[in-house]
């Protein structure tokens, strides 16, 4: 049964139950199986540790602060400063203090083309021979920009202190100067002996010495770690716990550990101590790690090993990366091409101004301004000052105004009630102010499945018994009903309240007593498994290695089968009030490879039986031909499996005591065997399970979070592909795939080997090809899947590593290290990669194969690979990637990903620390996307469009002016218009359109997946849209210009007066542009609020009233240098013909895009606008269809069957239960060196 991990050449592959750790593996381990044979014999149990020093470069001293001080354990930081290897407890995210904030700030905002643009603009202004403006038009701009974004990263890092705070001064218990003080976590040091209290958080990665409970066994909870809530347990050293009992004790401990250096393996530690001078063996089993909860365990003691960044939580956070939006990449690219635009218009006026002062400049006595400079040394001057009058085509204030928008946005996702998760008081979350327009571009999503998808809690369903099935809503006289009532289980007193089953006819059957297979079917589900119980105040509390476990254990117990209490030897349960013990002659543990368990029993009455519960296609090999009920057992399981439970087969065997005695021996012999133990134990075990006779099955749900179907298939037709990358077993994987509506029984599934197969084909061929052909462009390659249907992968860690070449790069420099040079070029028969450009090729296929699928699962993957997984998609697809997960395994998913998502109101919330959005359901991620996203997108694009035709229309009015001003550098407008406008004149409504507009609502946006597609084809804002707006800027300025010059040109008013002065020019321009902007923006706007139209209107307002201050003789009166504008706008606007002027000019400016939004709209409607103009009849529709809803009932009747067996069960209790040491009392200390040496127990609980 078992298959062994081999090597690529000649092998089967990957063990899909092992979960590789790639290039995090430590060099012994690869070095012991690089050569592809088999491990050697396993050491004796009391055989002595060898611990080669070299590799164990890691010393801890208990009870000794000043030893991790010394030289040898010195690095150097920088030049000759040295500092300690061994990490403080403190943690540290924020980024700046009281000191660097200033400075740093100032650097990271100056990073920013724009701004440091417009700082070398502000020196240039400070010329006196370049100015053409004064120096507060862009000191003041740049103030408030850089102001504003300072006050916002200093809100965000605040948070950031308050946060590392809170965790740094979380107390616990340190021994001191011989007794236990209160300190702080922050001050915790490597060596440092702590006492840890009941549900408490672990404060670092400790070795556990000694515990209340009995042989210092000591529960702990890692969802902070895994998402996971059940219980895994851990063990102190028999000698620790002997001996480590009390303060006095503890306070003269100074043992030397000796382990491997900080890593990111969570599954795995390798230590010795030295103590007393005799050696003992460390594993993970004796590891408390940080992040985890002390659970059921009223004190113990530990030793503090690994402190803050390198604990292995901190190490698999990953690499913080700093995330930007694709509109903020090509936003930059823009303002690079505004800025060689700039360059080249300045350029040319330049020349322009050279060659009119040669020719005409010089022989004007009146232009004589006294200074002796030749036209080239003019020009000169007058590319700076055009550069400097030009300056607003670069916009100083678009990134301030982004980031307003962006903040505006991430209030609007806190504040959604629809996203708010009242059971745990968590609304949703948005961590960054700065992604929020790239939520409206998702092409792939990546994420974990327990407690994302799953709520990891597990419940008894259903069950077919004796070939018929129970679980639907049944009267007691077995009516089937389509709605029912849960079963009262008052008059079972030791029932477990919370426990739901609606079929009453089993209960009654099962009370009654004459069913007499009914009765065996929970006394085995009572008597066959490895949990533990803890019995306070007459309730009892279940320990199970497994929330599967656990679920069969409780329902056994609510139907009057109460597991009571075990020892060593022995079970107790109650049978309808009536309590018998059984002794446990043996107990085969379940493993990955068996998938089933037994336990071998002698009842009260002498009998032997033995109970097996496990995968059906494993049980169903081992039926007796005289087994019944097979048929009809297998109908029901079909019909599990439709409805996405996960299954066990149950049965039994009678032994005869001559039986027992033979198999026994052979039993005890192999346990004492010392190679390849568990092989030998596997074929003992195949032995006796055999002959079995059926006797039903258990269906299972894992519970789905609510509406993740509805979700994934929600996403699905707005294009988003959906991956599961998770820790779990192929089978859990598999099963919730099903259950979840990725998988759907027309799909083909890929797996591992057919994978491989696919790649290595495609491999060879392109080997075969003539090189020239591998070189630069080629065809597009052909398809995996050229036949027509679905296809799905589900693809193993281990496989990863395989078709990635992830292990053998890691094989090949441990054998460069060894042979000390270069290994010769691979055969390309072996399926090794010959270079680098075959090894990502080879990544370029796997994309391509899996990108063609409509789903992919990887099972059995490290939080490395996770990450890998999703920086391949994003290297090799550029596509916008989200990963979701709720755990510390997948927290270098969610930073590798351009958006990480963390699952919050769990236990665990390192995953949330470390994403961009948070909240408390998987359902919600559809309304994140589809309805906040793709809004954002919308908003931001139009946003930017608008802003850079309306600086475009503004700043082009100085150029069409040039050409009658002799390109002297003259502005256009008065000076306080130019620092105003931006900030004032025409901010306001844009920024509400950026904030608030919305194409449909959010339910029609629900509705209309489709509507999404636009933000994933980045179609509304793009190098297309900028040069439209670009040359909308240029036709506006035309406008803007010449019909006023037009108007002015050989004018008389009605006074006599002619009103053609430069001063009323710039006020009729000035006018025209804001009224021209302010109603552009209203045409834009697709949703009305009184606040966008007062904005609009109040912008104009504004303008007006701040126009006829600043004219105004008092203001000059009191800064006659600065406002020089005297009475030029009462004089001008008190014209009729200059108002009728500005009229024509803004009719002139819109009539055009009027026309082309009209015609677009009825020609060539987007679907986002059908959808608007039929949003009464939508509407209708959906409120008709909330009243028609009805529960949705499961599709049933498939093709084939496939096993729904999904046990998440690794190794259980068995060995602790056999070993006695958690149901023993404490023995007396015992002194003798060799007696305190025992035997590393197996991993017992599920490895992450």
């Amino acid at each position: 049964m078992s298959r062994r991990r081999a090597d690529s050449q000649g092998s089967l592959g990957p063990d899909d139950e092992v979960m590789p750790y790639s290039d995090d593996e430590t060099d012994d381990e690869l070095e012991a199986s690089s050569d592809g044979e088999p491990e050697g014999p396993l050491e004796a149990p009391h055989a002595p540790v060898e611990a080669r020093t070299s590799e164990m470069g890691w010393k801890v001293k208990a009870n000794d602060r000043p030893y991790h001080h010394l030289p040898e354990f010195q690095k150097k930081v920088f030049l000759c400063i040295k500092k300690s290897r061994y990490s403080g407890n403190a943690i540290k995210t924020y980024k700046y203090n009281v000191l660097t904030f200033i400075p740093l700030n100032l650097y990271e905002q100056f990073k920013r083309a724009a701004n440091l643009y417009f700082l070398a603009l502000l020196i240039l202004q400070v010329i006196p021979d370049i100015s053409t403006l004064p120096w507060y038009t862009t000191l003041i701009p740049l103030v408030v920009v850089l102001g504003v974004t300072a006050i916002k990263d200093l809100v965000d890092d605040l948070a950031r202190h308050r946060m590392d705070k809170e965790i740094n001064n979380r107390k616990c218990e340190v021994l001191l100067d011989g007794r236990f003080q209160e300190s702080k976590w922050r001050d915790l040091e490597v060596g440092d002996v702590v006492r840890l209290k009941k549900n408490s958080f672990i404060p670092a990665d400790i070795l556990l010495l000694s515990s209340s409970n009995p042989n210092s066994l000591c529960y702990v909870e890692t969802a902070e770690l895994d998402g996971e809530t059940n219980l895994k347990f851990k063990m102190g050293l028999r000698v620790t716990d002997e001996k480590l009992q009390h303060e006095r004790q503890l306070a003269e401990f100074n043992a030397l550990i000796e382990c491997e250096e900080p890593n990111n393996r969570l599954d795995k530690f390798i230590g010795t101590m030295l103590w007393q001078r005799e050696r003992y063996p460390l594993d993970l089993d004796n590891m408390l790690l940080r992040g985890c909860k002390i659970r059921n365990t009223e004190e113990c003691h530990g030793l503090v090993i690994f402190a803050g960044s390198d604990t292995k939580i901190m190490r698999n956070g990953g690499k913080t990366r700093f995330k930007r939006t694709k509109i903020d990449e090509l936003m930059n690219y823009m303002v690079y091409t505004i800025f060689v635009l700039l360059a080249l218009v300045s350029a040319g006026l330049a020349i322009g101004h050279t060659f009119w002062y040669e020719e005409i400049g010089s022989n004007a006595w009146y232009l004589y301004d006294g200074k002796n400079q030749d036209a080239s040394h003019r020009g000169f001057l007058s590319f700076w000052g055009y550069i400097i009058v030009l300056n607003t085509m670069v916009p100083i204030s678009l990134y301030v105004s982004v980031e307003v928008i962006r903040l505006g946005q991430s209030k609007f996702i806190n504040w959604d009630l629809q996203m708010y998760f009242s059971e745990k008081d968590t609304p949703a979350k948005a961590r960054t102010t700065t992604l929020n327009e790239q939520l409206g571009q998702i092409e792939y999503i990546f994420s974990d499945k327990t407690g994302t998808l799953t709520q990891n809690i597990m419940q008894f369903k259903k069950c077919t018994i004796a070939g018929r099935s129970y679980g639907e809503p049944t009267t007691a006289q077995g009516v089937v009903l389509d709605r029912g009532q849960p079963v009262d289980w008052s008059w079972n007193r030791l029932a477990d309240r919370k426990f739901q089953f609606m079929d009453h006819s089993l209960v009654n059957c099962v009370r009654s007593g004459k069913d007499k297979e009914a009765s065996e079917f929970f006394k085995l589900l009572s008597l066959c498994h490895t949990v533990m119980v803890d019995n306070k105040d007459g309730e009892l509390a279940y320990q199970a290695a497994s929330p599967d476990e656990g679920a069969l254990v409780t329902a056994a117990r609510n139907f009057g089968y109460v597991f009571l209490s075990r020892t060593q030897d022995t079970i107790t349960i109650r049978e309808m009030e009536q309590e018998n013990t059984y002794e446990m002659l043996a107990l085969l543990d379940f493993n990955s490879d068996r998938k089933r368990m037994s336990i071998i029993l002698k009842f009260p009455d002498g009998r032997i039986r033995l109970y097996c519960k496990g995968a059906d296609t494993v049980i169903y090999e081992r039926l007796s031909p005289n087994s019944r009920h097979k048929e009809s057992t297998e109908t029901a399981l079909e019909v599990f499996a439709n409805a996405t439970l996960r299954t066990l087969c149950l049965s039994y065997k009678d032994i005869s005591a001559a039986e027992w005695e033979a198999w026994s021996r052979k039993h005890k012999e192999a346990q004492v065997t010392m190679v390849n133990r568990e092989d030998a134990l596997d074929r003992v075990y195949e032995q006796i399970e055999n002959d079995l006779m059926l006797i039903g099955a258990t269906a299972i749900e894992d519970k789905l979070q609510d509406g993740v179907p509805e979700t994934i298939a929600k996403l699905a037709k707005a294009d988003i592909k959906i991956w599961v990358l998770t820790g779990d077993k192929k089978e859990t994987a598999e099963n919730i795939g099903f259950s979840c509506s990725l998988l759907t029984d027309d799909m083909h599934i890929h797996y591992g080997e057919d994978i491989n197969e696919k790649l290595r084909l495609r491999q060879a061929n392109r080997r075969n090809q003539p090189p020239v052909l591998r070189g630069g462009k080629k065809k597009p390659a052909d398809p995996f899947f050229p036949e027509p249907g679905k296809n799905a992968l589900i693809i193993t860690g281990g496989w990863l590593n395989e078709i990635l070449y992830e292990k053998k790069k890691k094989r090949r420099r441990l054998q460069l290290r060894r042979l000390g040079k270069r290994p010769p070029p691979s055969n390309t028969q072996d399926g090794q990669p010959m270079d680098d450009w075959e090894k990502e090729m080879r990544q370029i296929d796997f994309v391509d194969m899996a990108c063609e699928c409509e789903a992919v699962i990887c099972c059995r993957v490290t939080p490395k690979q996770k990450a890998n997984v999703v920086s391949l998609v994003k290297k090799y697809k550029k596509a916008v990637t989200l990963s979701i997960g709720d755990g510390a395994n997948d927290v270098n998913m969610i930073k590798t990903a351009d958006i990480g998502v963390g699952i919050s109101g769990q236990e665990g919330m390192q995953a949330v620390m470390s994403s961009d959005y948070a909240f408390a359901q998987f359902c919600y991620l559809q309304r994140l996307l589809l309805v906040h996203g793709r809004w954002s997108y919308i908003r931001m694009c139009k946003f930017l469009r608008f802003f850079f035709f309306k600086n475009f229309a503004f700043t082009l009015v100085h150029f069409w002016y040039s050409f009658f001003s002799g390109y002297s550098s003259q502005v256009a407008y008065e000076d306080w218009f130019i620092t105003l406008y931006n900030l004032c004149y025409s901010s306001l409504p844009v920024l509400l359109v950026g904030l608030l507009d919305q194409d449909v609502n959010d339910k029609l946006s629900l509705k209309f997946p489709k509507l999404y597609l636009l933000g994933q084809q980045g179609a509304l804002f793009n190098y297309k849209n900028f040069f439209i707006s670009l040359f909308h800027g240029i036709f506006a300025s035309l406008i803007i210009f010449f019909i006023p010059y037009g108007a002015f040109l050989q004018t008389m008013g009605q006074d006599g007066e002619a009103p053609s002065d430069y001063q009323s020019f710039a006020v009729v321009t000035a006018s025209s542009l804001v009224f021209t902007v302010n109603l552009q923006i209203s045409l834009d706007t697709s949703y009305w609020t009184f606040v966008n139209c007062f904005a609009v209107l109040g912008s104009i307002a504004v303008y007006f009233g701040i126009m006829f201050d600043i004219h105004s003789a008092g203001i000059h009166v009191i800064f006659p240098s600065v406002f020089t504008f005297t009475g030029a706008a009462s004089n001008a606007l008190r014209q009729p013909y200059l108002w009728l002027t500005i009229i024509l000019t803004v009719a002139i400016s819109l009539l055009p895009v009027i026309c082309i939004q009209f015609l677009h709209k009825t020609i060539w409607p987007s679907v986002g606008d059908k959808v608007q103009r039929n949003r009464k009849k939508h509407e209708m529709e959906m409120e008709e269809e909330e009243r028609k809803k009805k529960p949705t009932t499961f599709q049933r009747g498939r093709r084939s069957r496939r096993s729904a067996y999904a046990f998440s069960h690794s190794r259980g209790y068995a060995d602790l239960i056999a070993s006695g040491r958690s149901i023993r009392r404490r023995p007396p200390a015992r002194g003798g060196p060799q007696d305190s040496i025992r035997e590393v127990p197996q991993r017992e609980a599920e490895n992450i």
